[in-house]
């Protein structure tokens, strides 16, 4: 990290503090303005959004069309504020990034920060950030060190490990890269590695704070708890998958306090985090969230929304305007002990995609990831995935206790589906030693069944 980063990064976190003691109405202000500058700008220099807000430019913001990843990507060289910054060049960039296995901590051109979605959802999505915007990255992910009280600065250095992906395209890396310095030194681990690999780089790195996917983290729970890794990090952090209560729990037994569990995305960056009493908050000065159910339309504080507009309020080089993600969450204005007065986000609970549909007696069921929650997080695998097929279902289970009763817990769940409105479901059983993981070393807990109609993955490499 060079000094004018690490300058900037420090004043940003000072700034960022002063916040955490605004009262409604300043963040209300403060988006009202943050969001007349970031429209004014994408009027000025983004041609497809003079195009898609054409005649609604001094309309409310919940009147203006939400923007898909799709339509982002078919017209990424319209979006984007600067002529220099073009797809072709940025995933030729990308690629080169992979093919070279180079440094991603280096802007692009000496000015820009870029990486790219797993492409999960059905496409992939190339995101890029200057220097200004690339350190409200930094810090939005520095925060929830902050607020859940982690001690760091230039006289306390901060060792963090992180598990996820090792591709130098995915935003943990070009981050861990940026960030890596003597004041946060940053080990980054593949979680497709063998895990005895990992836990020895663990145990000689010896984290202050260790980073990764909730799947990724538990296993690693379970080495703790056996012995064979001996760390004692003073916060655990789960991002970039639901963090199940059975995992939290074993991880809080392993390590002793509960795992931090931060919402962020590609495109966002940080989006929420805890305070120390566990409430996540909402970061409210970046960005501005609308949750909506399936046709768009707003659902009240506490209800669980199909998926989420969101404004990043810092976005300049790709403007960000009702961008479109398929999170599914709830939020409310329940006051905090902590005194912030960012909303609550009350419940993330997977994506639109992790939705089955499946047949049932009354039309097509759709069956909620919950539905399997309830019934594999207690079997006592160290993982579980459920793959649908055109034929019925496959559950996969990473190291079942030799006690575990397949028919039992096969006619349990049929039982679920039956409650959630599905009709009759084949369910296979297969025990595994591993959970597979994507390319980005993922492990999702559901894969539907993609539509003919999705749309093929971006760039290269596969999700």
């Amino acid at each position: 990290m060079d000094l004018r980063m690490l300058a900037s990064l420090l004043g940003t976190r000072a700034l960022w503090r002063r916040r955490d003691h605004w009262g409604e109405p300043q963040i209300r202000d403060h988006q009202d303005r943050a969001l007349a500058v970031l429209r004014g700008y994408a009027y000025a220099r983004s041609a497809f959004y003079r195009r898609h807000h054409a005649g609604l430019q001094g309309a409310p913001l919940t009147e203006l069309p939400p923007v898909t990843k799709a339509q982002l990507m078919e017209s990424f060289d319209d979006v984007v504020t600067d002529p220099q910054v073009r797809l072709a060049d940025v995933e030729a960039h990308l690629s080169e990034l992979v093919r070279s296995e180079g440094d991603p901590g280096q802007p692009w051109r000496g000015r820009w920060w870029a990486a790219q979605t797993a492409g999960t959802t059905g496409r992939r999505g190339v995101f890029v950030w200057d220097r200004r915007e690339w350190s409200t990255v930094l810090a939005s992910y520095a925060r929830a060190n902050d607020w859940a009280e982690v001690p760091a600065g230039l006289t306390r250095p901060l060792s963090v490990a992180v598990v996820s992906s090792r591709l130098p395209t995915h935003q943990s890396a070009v981050v861990g890269a940026t960030l890596d310095s003597r004041f946060v030194p940053t080990l980054r681990l593949d979680a497709t590695a063998p895990r005895a690999e990992t836990v020895a780089a663990l145990n000689r790195f010896q984290p202050r704070l260790l980073v990764g996917y909730a799947s990724a983290l538990r296993p690693l729970a379970a080495e703790q708890q056996a012995g064979r890794l001996a760390i004692r990090p003073q916060r655990v952090v789960s991002a970039s998958e639901v963090l199940a209560p059975s995992a939290a729990k074993e991880m809080e037994e392993a390590w002793g306090s509960a795992p931090l569990d931060v919402y962020a995305a590609t495109e966002t960056a940080g989006v929420a985090s805890p305070c120390r009493y566990k409430n996540r908050h909402l970061y409210e000065d970046l960005l501005v969230l609308e949750p909506v159910d399936a046709s768009g339309s707003p659902v009240p504080p506490g209800t669980v929304a199909a998926k989420l507009l969101v404004t990043v309020l810092f976005s300049r080089t790709i403007p960000l305007i009702r961008y479109e993600l398929t999170d599914q969450l709830s939020v409310d204005g329940r006051e905090c002990p902590c005194g912030r007065r960012f909303v609550q986000v009350s419940g993330v609970v997977g994506r639109l995609e992790d939705v089955l549909h499946l047949p049932g007696p009354s039309g097509t069921a759709e069956v909620h990831p919950n539905v399997f929650h309830a019934i594999l997080d207690t079997a006592g695998a160290t993982g579980w995935q459920v793959r649908q097929e055109a034929d019925g279902l496959t559950v996969l289970l990473a190291g079942p206790p030799p006690d575990v009763a397949l028919v039992a817990l096969g006619r349990e769940l049929e039982q679920a589906l039956e409650r959630a409105g599905a009709g009759e479901t084949a369910v296979r059983w297969m025990v595994v030693e591993e959970i597979p993981r994507t390319a980005l070393g993922k492990a999702p807990l559901v894969r539907a069944l993609r539509p003919p109609s999705a749309s093929p993955p971006m760039g290269s490499g596969t999700p």
